[in-house]
Order: C-alpha cells, then structure tokens, then sequence
C-alpha cells in the first residue's frame, strides 16, 4: 500500500526550545497509527503542522505525494480533525455548525450530508439545539460529525475520546472503526487510553522529549518490553531516564 501521509525529518523550534526534534512516520492508506506519549512531549505541535496551523521550523509534510506547504489549498480540503480543546462556535444551532463547515470545506448536498451524519452519530435530537448548552458526549459527537463533513482522506484525532463516559465512549470508538473500514481512510490517533490505542490502532508512535523513541504493533511493543500490555509499555518508555 502506498504512504497517504508522509512526515520527513519533521522539526519545530520555539526560541531555541525544541518541541519537536526531527521525527519522520509515515501513515499508508486504510491504517490507524497511534501517537502516545506524556503531556508536552510534542504530539498535539506534530498536529498542529500536519493541519497547517504552524509552520515547521524544518522537514516536509507529503500528502499523497504533495507537499502540504506547497499545496495549501489542495492538500488541506482532504484533512480533517478533532480535539476537546477547540470547541465549536456556542451560539450556533448544531445543523448551523455543520451547515458553515460544510460550506468551508465545498462539501455539495449539504443537507444530504447532515442527513447522513445524523443517522451515524445519532443527532437527530439534536440537531437543532444550540451547540454551546449540549453534555460533552453530545458536543463530542457534534464535532466528530464536524470531522468528517468533508470525508477526509487524512483524519486527525486528538483524544477522541477524553472525559466521556464508557458507553459515549465505546459508541464513538465504534464508529471510528466502521467509518474507517467504510472509507479507507488514514488516521492519526493522539490518546492517553491505552486500550483505545491497542483496539484501534495497527501501529503505535512512542514519543518523548519532541523525539520518536519507539515504533511497533502494540503486540510486538508488548512483547520487545517485556510488558503485560501497551500501558505498562507507555510507562517504561515515558518516564524519567527511562528508554
């Protein structure tokens, strides 16, 4: 299969601080690839560059074969994300979000799009309640339909999962699983949640300090450290002096 997303000798510096320290990872179409790591060891600036929201210090970003920096527009329009740290405008009813993200992102037969992220993520209840008063599993599948408003062919998730309960949870779980087999598309999974990672991921990025100290099968990570699962892999690997 060919490498969808391509990252070389990728770098970031602010001031001399080095948040991301030439890491290069590739992702091939119809795969899942987890990125783990402790909190400021770099994952979420990896992302950031991937969207084009910073601009990398050094390094190349290929989507299929085109660089992200050179092909802006082109290459964005095929990407989509998630993350419990950017929230959705409040005031907006939830078709009115999606209504604008769609016109965003060109997507034709909007309202046949909403109809369809309706029957998939269960917003008919919803769908026309201001977006800013809805629980997190509400607001966290509002912005999964977000994601996915334009079928991305590159999908970023940032802690899909964070502060949901285990069946809010274990739905959009599921359903990242059936969209992908649906659509073939390649994902980068940023999570604390080991057995997300291990459930849904075929390969897993182990990152400290800005660099990729690891790469592996969760299984064969498991087995290479020694370790009853992927979380006891994560602690070894993440903590102080610790390779």
């Amino acid at each position: 299969m060919d490498n969808y997303l391509k990252i070389e000798s990728l770098h970031k510096s602010y001031n001399n601080i080095e948040a991301v320290k030439n890491i290069s990872f590739s992702i091939k179409k119809n795969e899942i690839i987890g990125l783990l790591g402790p909190n400021g060891c770099g994952k979420t600036t990896t992302i950031g560059m991937i969207l084009g929201l910073l601009k990398p210090t050094s390094g190349k970003i290929l989507l299929n074969n085109k660089d992200i920096e050179k092909n802006r527009i082109e290459t964005l329009k095929k990407i989509n994300f998630i993350s419990p740290y950017v929230e959705l405008p409040k005031k907006l009813t939830v078709k009115e979000n999606l209504i604008v993200y769609g016109k965003l992102y060109g997507v034709k037969d909007i309202n046949l799009k909403i109809d369809y992220l309706c029957d998939k993520l269960r917003l008919d209840e919803i769908i026309y309640s201001i977006t800013g008063e809805l629980s997190s599993g509400q607001k966290n599948r509002v912005s999964l339909a977000k994601a996915i408003i334009n079928d991305p062919m590159l999908l970023l998730l940032d802690e899909p999962t964070a502060s949901l309960d285990p069946e809010t949870g274990d739905f959009v779980r599921t359903f990242i699983e059936n969209y992908q087999n649906e659509k073939g598309n390649s994902i980068l999974l940023a999570s604390h949640n080991m057995s997300e990672v291990e459930r849904l991921c075929s390969s897993v990025l182990m990152m400290k300090n800005g660099s990729i100290i690891d790469y592996g099968e969760p299984n064969k990570l498991i087995l290479k450290h020694g370790r009853k699962n992927l979380e006891e892999v994560f602690l070894k690997l993440t903590r102080k002096n610790e390779f």
